[in-house]
């Protein structure tokens, strides 16, 4: 564990978290809705697209960070880890929700997240297109459309599942048995479900429009930004077996913390 000798105040690292969100945006929207080079980056039949889009703003997130905090290290969707000599490891997805991004819809955002001694600190959801930010403070969770003045959001009560709008980004990523039954479990309880969504899910979460996100085999990058979002505004977040998401996994997250746990029993007892 790096020394704490290190620490950096919250609002300096905030304020930098929104930086970088500044920076990625001017490099991705220049390449949304153009005739853009796709490259799938996945293995065997898996379609795994990657841009110039990502791979540019990654790079500049990169530039930026070596030069204001060269000990922190960071972890990006597209290049990997580099290592630093601090508590602090910037988790980057340059673009959450390629899918998306390649066929026009705005539904994909930046993720910024920080972790401080592998623990979430803060998070930054970017969505330049639709011109919406989603933040977290220290003990609440921000939002701004365009140049609007900053608004708190908060998560939505809903103790009963049978109350809940639920939502994921597609059924075909459940690709296991258990994996299906945990969402067919939480889809058939529940008052309303939609698909599509990316990260974009998380933050309508937060803001109290979603009660339950559910998703499978997500890396830190997918959801280390979002956990402090969600919970700074009244929510959780955990892997379906209660542990700690900041590493991925299978995500569950949750406005109420009383249907968290309702549903944590639910897919355990599957």
């Amino acid at each position: 564990m790096a020394s704490k000798a290190h620490k950096t105040p919250f609002k300096e690292l905030a304020g930098f978290a929104q930086t970088l969100a500044d920076i990625s945006g001017r490099v991705i929207l220049p390449y949304f809705r153009k005739s853009t080079a796709v490259e799938n980056k996945g293995k065997d039949q898996t379609f795994d697209p990657v841009t110039k889009a990502d791979r540019g703003a990654e790079r500049a997130i990169a530039k930026a960070l070596a030069s204001r905090f060269p000990d922190h290290a960071l972890f990006g969707e597209e290049y990997g880890s580099t290592e630093g000599n601090s508590p602090y490891r910037w988790v980057i997805d340059p673009i959450d929700g390629t899918r998306a991004f390649i066929m026009g819809s705005p539904l994909w955002g930046t993720l910024i997240g920080l972790l401080e001694d592998g623990e979430p600190l803060l998070g930054v959801a970017d969505h330049p297109f639709t011109a919406e930010r989603y933040w977290s403070a220290e003990k609440a969770s921000f939002m701004r459309m365009g140049d609007a003045k900053p608004k708190r959001i908060i998560t939505r009560a809903c103790a009963k599942l049978a109350d809940a709008v639920i939502t994921t980004t597609h059924p075909d990523l459940f690709e296991d048995d258990l994996q299906r039954a945990a969402l067919d479990a939480v889809k058939n309880g529940a008052r309303m479900s939609r698909y599509g969504g990316d990260c974009y899910n998380g933050c309508l979460l937060a803001a109290g429009f979603v009660d339950v996100w559910i998703e499978p085999n997500l890396k830190p990058y997918d959801i280390a930004a979002l956990i402090p979002i969600i919970e700074q505004a009244g929510g959780r977040v955990t892997t379906w077996d209660g542990t700690s998401a900041a590493n991925g996994g299978n995500v569950l997250a949750t406005g109420d913390p009383r249907l968290h746990q309702h549903l944590l029993k639910l897919i355990g007892n599957l």
